[in-house]
């Protein structure tokens, strides 16, 4: 940009100019070979994402920290990419199918995956090239997504390393199931909802007499049943520890036993022990050797175990059991009550626990590699707050279920025998030679079963890095996260890099604040309450939208939304725009002193200022306290520069000239990370031609 042209314009159009100079800077954003590198891991979206709040914020706060690095002499490694998001993905494309009145199952594996192919070459960049609106600094030579070649054989040879090294097995065992989805889920791609529903007090007979009550919100799993326990420490049951209870609708004996995991609080105090159907039940199960009695099928329907109700949805089959109960004088009472429904969170269908067939990896020596990171110090959790979570969660983790019954995905390298099928399998990244130890055949089909996305993100930090060359860029400096994946994604990074690699995957994890709505609430699109940054940024330019999300900035608590600080970040660019012009015709003004070589007191207040500004930020940037940063930069620059100092030289001045230019030119350094834009336009002004980025905060 032309001098004349900022001198000619009182207001600064953002619009005019971002893209134009994002397209000027995208050449410098490539990562080279470098002794000083800081490296940073995005976190993929997925496919079928559009930008929202989280991802805008998240991506401003690393976009601040690349351009001040490269500003402290860093070389920046930043590589793009995406995630292939499997359920939501597939879930994107069966929505098309049915606006054709075709079912996946119609159109076969094959030509269904071609449809998603289709679906991400038309879609699937729609969110990155949305980030480039945000003005990130990423180098986009190295896209990256996690269906690529490279990236797909990283992740089947880590589940073979896995298996070979014994820390991978196949079993029947309760899952998270979605009937919608047809796949298992893990616990964290759950979400709940508070319901009305009802708590049922249901009698079982004792064998000789008397009853027992057992209260339970899912009366169509009792036909399940294999056993009820009651809590040790609870006396008042003491009694009945080693009877025998029978099962009404099919006479079942089921014995009574003893465990810490009932709550006496809970109902009656008695819990019924149904495996096939729930997660504690089935802990509760391997204590005390029960079988598994499964009576709700895949698709949410009683199974051939549940007999007289076989073939029934399960809401309507809970009605019937009910009606039957009643009327054989089994119901003590029903009670309504308030309680958590697990869902479905890509289709919001109401999760069914069910045995099924998957793959699981062991999970005591990984949670305990990433326990010892974190604790150690290797692994800087940020803020500190998140460190009990973390901890937490592997403490109680459960086995991880890594397979997944969808069709779009990472092929899981598993074979199975064309004749024994999953009685016989392999585990091998290229078609087995071996013969069946079965059968002795040498027909091995791989199958259909594909791996849990975030099996496959887990290993993004290194998965990433496809030349030999790029291998240097492991670890990396730095992550960041919302607080809603440090378990599903963070966590098993850590623990994936060190055994893999040997080291953690990076140094430090920031999980930033959450934005909220203006009254505290989650943001969604669905509900109305979502904010679109892009319409904030069509209104006021990446820039303000930058400004007004780190303005609010704080590693302690949520960000309730206000449009009021983009507003203020609109005035502030204007601010500075019309500093600059000042600047511009002071400098050009005949009786300026250019050979003036003291320092009035107003140029050594404003240098000390400066000194003293650009102390305190570099101490909070690498804090990751940029709201502060950010709030003492403005105060700088309103106060001290444009109201103290631009005021001085405002009709005759003692001033010296060359602290006046160092001064401005020091301050648009210091605007750079925040105000990358508008910063960069000034520089052009001041007659240079290279990046803003490449500069030195002195």
């Amino acid at each position: 940009m032309k001098k004349r042209l900022l001198l000619e314009r009182k207001n600064y159009n953002p619009l005019e100019f971002e893209e134009k100079i994002y397209k000027y800077w995208l050449p410098y954003f490539r990562a080279k070979k470098s002794k000083k590198n800081f490296i940073i891991l995005i976190a993929p979206p997925n496919i079928t994402g559009s930008l929202h709040m989280g991802h805008t914020f998240q991506n401003f706060i690393l976009d601040t920290l690349a351009r001040y690095k490269r500003m402290a002499g860093f070389h920046i490694v930043w590589i793009p990419g995406t995630d292939h998001a499997g359920i939501a993905t597939q879930n994107v494309v069966e929505k098309e199918l049915r606006k054709e009145g075709v079912t996946r199952f119609e159109l076969g594996r094959e030509k269904f995956i071609a449809r998603v192919w289709q679906w991400k070459d038309k879609y699937g960049q729609t969110i990155l090239n949305q980030f480039r609106r945000l003005g990130l600094s990423l180098d986009w030579s190295r896209s990256r997504f996690t269906l690529d070649k490279e990236y797909t054989k990283t992740v089947q040879k880590a589940f073979v390393d896995y298996y070979r090294k014994g820390l991978v097995y196949r079993a029947l065992r309760p899952v998270n199931f979605c009937p919608r989805c047809q796949t298992s889920l893990s616990d964290l791609e759950i979400e709940y909802r508070e319901a009305k529903g009802n708590l049922y007090y249901i009698k079982y007979p004792l064998k000789g007499s008397g009853f027992v009550i057992v209260a339970t919100t899912r009366p169509e799993t009792m036909l399940g049943d294999v056993a009820l326990a009651v809590n040790p420490h609870d006396e008042t049951k003491s009694e009945l520890v080693g009877k025998i209870a029978i099962l009404p609708l099919v006479m079942r004996e089921l014995p009574i036993v003893t465990d810490q995991r009932v709550d006496p609080k809970f109902g009656a105090g008695i819990l019924k022990v149904t495996p096939a159907h729930s997660l504690i039940d089935y802990e509760i199960s391997l204590r005390h050797d029960l079988p598994m009695v499964g009576v709700i099928d895949e698709k949410g329907k009683m199974n051939h175990n549940a007999v007289q109700f076989k073939g029934l949805d399960y809401l309507e089959a809970r009605r019937q059991i009910v009606d039957y109960l009643d009327k054989q004088n089994l119901i003590e009472k029903i009670e309504e009550i308030s309680h958590q429904i697990p869902l479905c969170e890509r289709c919001g269908t109401e999760i069914q626990v069910i045995p099924s067939d998957e793959w699981f990896i062991k999970m005591d020596y990984l949670a305990n590699l990433a326990y010892k990171l974190v604790k150690d110090r290797k692994v800087d959790i940020y803020p500190a707050k998140f460190r009990k979570p973390y901890f937490d969660w592997l403490r109680n983790v459960r086995d991880w279920c890594v397979s997944r019954k969808l069709w779009w995905g990472q092929q899981m390298p598993v074979w199975y025998c064309k004749h024994c099928h999953t009685q016989s399998f392999q585990v091998s990244i290229n078609r087995p030679k071996r013969k069946c130890s079965l059968c002795k055949g040498t027909e091995w089909q791989m199958t259909e079963e594909v791996f849990d996305t975030w099996f496959s993100s887990a290993l993004w930090p290194f998965a990433i890095l496809y030349k030999k060359n790029e291998k240097e860029w492991y670890p990396a400096d730095i992550v960041a996260s919302a607080r809603e994946i440090l378990h599903l994604w963070i966590t098993r990074m850590i623990f994936s890099g060190q055994f893999f690699l040997k080291k953690p995957p990076f140094k430090r994890a920031f999980i930033h604040s959450t934005i909220l709505t203006k009254d505290g609430k989650r943001m969604s699109k669905s509900l109305g309450t979502g904010v679109d940054p892009l319409e904030l940024i069509s209104k006021y330019g990446s820039d303000s939208v930058r400004f007004g999300l780190l303005w609010q900035m704080t590693t302690h608590q949520d960000i309730r939304f206000d449009e009021q600080p983009i507003e203020q970040g609109k005035k502030f660019l204007n601010k500075i725009w019309n500093a600059y012009r000042f600047y511009f015709m002071k400098l050009e003004e005949k009786d300026i002193n250019f050979k003036n070589k003291n320092l009035s007191s107003a140029d050594k207040k404003i240098l000390s200022a400066l000194r003293s500004t650009r102390k305190f930020c570099q101490r909070k940037i690498e804090e990751l306290e940029l709201g502060l940063a950010l709030k003492r930069i403005y105060k700088f620059f309103w106060n001290d520069l444009c109201d103290i100092y631009l005021e001085s030289w405002k009709g005759e001045s003692k001033n010296n000239p060359m602290v006046f230019k160092e001064v401005m030119i020091e301050t648009l350094k210091m605007l750079h990370p925040w105000l990358p834009h508008l910063t960069q336009l000034i520089y052009f002004a001041l007659g240079h031609k290279k990046p803003l980025f490449f500069e030195r905060w002195k």
